[in-house]
């Protein structure tokens, strides 16, 4: 199953890449027309994340048995998901590395190349499916952090639809960020005699990088969006003068310091 594996996550790298040209053609609404470039990024990721999420959710509902056995059980569409998710995670590293400074991008790249490798194992070996699958399930707290950025890089934020991802964010955080990534971790302390070292150590280190940032993250999400946005009975004047500034006769502009290059 190996090299039908690397079809699909070769064809998977040419898809997304081919979605984010396409979306050339379209047009970008205008506050976020400045940065073109991150609004196509954003909603390819967002592509993805719904796909493989949702795929991983009724697939690990549907075929327990990917749970109860991570690494031999699984139905072949699912090694054939996680295959697709290998080829996204490549054309996002690919798209980073030709429009973005390797400065601003690193911890991002390290991310990526952590994922890519543990994923490629189940592509590679066609066994631990049923982990990966466990692990795409990160995907669904993804999909909410990808739209969050975009609301707040069409200056959406603060606003209804803002406030419900944000909290939507901190819900999928804990329960298909954390929770998966503590089940991971158990089993795979669990089983470490039944695993390969060098399985054991890329595991490892994997879920601590994700885990390490996911709980920044959420604490970066908590403190931005939560306890900033959060109504004050008064706000003296001063203080309201020091948030706004005017430029030309477009009207009073506030300024956002929103973590808006976050990415998973």
């Amino acid at each position: 199953m190996a090299p039908p594996g690397l079809l699909v996550t070769g064809a998977s790298f040419l898809a997304f890449r081919g979605l984010h040209w396409g979306l050339r053609l379209l047009p970008t609404p205008g506050p976020a027309a400045r940065d073109g470039w991150r609004w196509r990024n954003l909603c390819v990721s967002l592509v993805h994340s719904l796909l493989s999420g949702i795929a991983a959710l009724l697939g690990l509902i549907l075929h327990p048995q990917m749970a109860a056995d991570p690494i031999q059980s699984h139905p072949r569409w699912a090694l054939v998901l996680v295959a697709v998710s290998v080829g996204y995670f490549l054309a996002d590293g690919a798209d980073l590395l030709w429009n973005q400074p390797l400065g601003k991008t690193w911890d991002l790249l390290c991310h990526h190349l952590v994922v890519v490798s543990c994923l490629s194992t189940a592509v590679l070996s066609s066994q631990y499916v049923g982990f990966s699958m466990v692990s795409l399930l990160l995907e669904l707290n993804s999909a909410c952090l990808h739209l969050r950025k975009l609301l707040l890089l069409s200056r959406q934020a603060p606003s209804l639809a803002f406030s419900v991802t944000s909290w939507a964010s901190l819900a999928t955080l804990a329960l298909f960020r954390l929770v998966p990534l503590g089940w991971m971790s158990l089993w795979l302390l669990q089983q470490r005699h039944q695993v390969p070292l060098a399985l054991v150590i890329l595991g490892g280190v994997g879920l601590a990088t994700v885990g390490v940032m996911s709980i920044v993250l959420g604490i970066r999400i908590l403190v931005s969006d939560v306890l900033r946005f959060r109504p004050h009975p008064s706000i003296p004047r001063h203080e309201k003068t020091r948030r706004t500034r005017t430029r030309g006769d477009d009207g009073p502009v506030t300024r956002d310091s929103s973590t808006i290059n976050l990415k998973d």
